[in-house]
């Protein structure tokens, strides 16, 4: 498929890029599927409670189990008393298993996504002038309206603009192999240089 190419003084070419990345078959349960892995897979399980079984202290039995009047109990470890195991509480991060994401999901649900954002795809020229202000990158952003983008380059581009703009809000700055369907999703835009988009092709084809 023919995507145009762009460099920064605007002037257009066209690029050939493989159907499988920029014009794929999208699988929004694939994606939504992949989404939710990725976010669980993320979220910080910190916090831990105790449970019943890991309080310290007697296992005998409190009162006799007839005869009292009162309720059946066991030990005092018991969630209902004081000082007993939480019944219910957040486990630590040790409890909760990982989500495994296959190589094949992956590569699906990104290419699902590119080709669902095929309009607010972007691909530039590879940078070969080295930007260290923060202000002209700035411009260059408003420019093409790609203000919340997440922007993937090849190492060699990334080395010459990384200083302009890895402190310019609501953009993200990686390479190919260190982005997900989440980032993909979360920006406005999708922003890459020629080499980058060549790279993509290699892993994702």
């Amino acid at each position: 498929m023919k995507l145009e190419k762009i460099n920064l003084d605007g002037k257009k070419t066209s690029i050939d890029i493989l159907d499988s990345i920029v014009s794929a078959k999208v699988n929004k349960k694939l994606v939504s599927s992949l989404i939710y892995k990725t976010n669980a897979n993320y979220k910080g399980r910190k916090a831990k409670t105790k449970q019943k079984n890991e309080i310290i202290g007697s296992t005998s039995k409190i009162y006799a189990q007839k005869g009292t009047g009162n309720a059946r109990h066991a030990s005092r470890k018991a969630p209902i008393f004081v000082g007993g195991g939480i019944a219910h509480g957040p486990k630590g991060e040790d409890k909760y298993k990982i989500r495994k994401i296959n190589k094949s999901e992956k590569k699906k649900s990104i290419s699902s996504l590119i080709t669902e954002k095929n309009k607010n795809l972007i691909i530039f020229s590879d940078f070969t002038k080295e930007i260290t202000k923060t202000k002209e990158m700035n411009k260059i952003l408003e420019k093409f309206q790609a203000q919340n983008s997440l922007i993937i380059l090849d190492k060699i581009s990334k080395d010459k603009i990384i200083r302009s703009i890895k402190n310019i809000p609501n953009v993200k700055v990686t390479d190919v192999n260190h982005f997900s369907s989440y980032d993909v999703l979360k920006f406005n835009k999708i922003v890459f240089t020629e080499s980058s988009m060549r790279q993509l092709e290699k892993k994702y084809a």
